[in-house]
């Protein structure tokens, strides 16, 4: 899979994703959604701007691309998919694990682009 493809697929994971989560949101006990939830979304958004930067090998731009693309696997992993497994909520498990696999194929892809442009050098 090339890098472009991989960041594209991520973005639109997690933009999907997490209007998913946000627009079925079930209140547990008058909870309220927070406006947290939309974090992966805003990340998506600036992943999906990167797109074409990405593709042409603009190499800032595809730092950038890794660095939001690392602050979606912590973001992610850190409350939501943590919360999702405490609390049993299946989709919610679903939803934050398929933003965690397809933002670590997108890092994965990047860091051996990286890589083989070192190699070209």
């Amino acid at each position: 899979m090339k890098t472009y493809q991989a960041n594209i697929l991520n973005a639109i994971t997690l933009i999907s994703m997490c209007l998913w989560a946000f627009l079925t949101y079930e209140s547990v006990d008058g909870k309220s959604q927070n406006v947290t939830a939309l974090i992966p979304l805003f990340l998506g958004t600036i992943l999906l701007f990167c797109h074409n930067g990405i593709k042409n090998e603009n190499k800032v731009i595809a730092h950038i691309a890794v660095l939001v693309t690392l602050l979606a696997i912590g973001g992610v992993f850190a409350k939501p998919f943590l919360s999702a497994i405490n609390e049993g909520r299946t989709l919610g498990i679903t939803r934050t694990s398929l933003m965690l696999l397809t933002s670590i194929i997108a890092m994965i892809t990047f860091v051996k682009s990286f890589i083989q442009a070192r190699k070209n050098k």
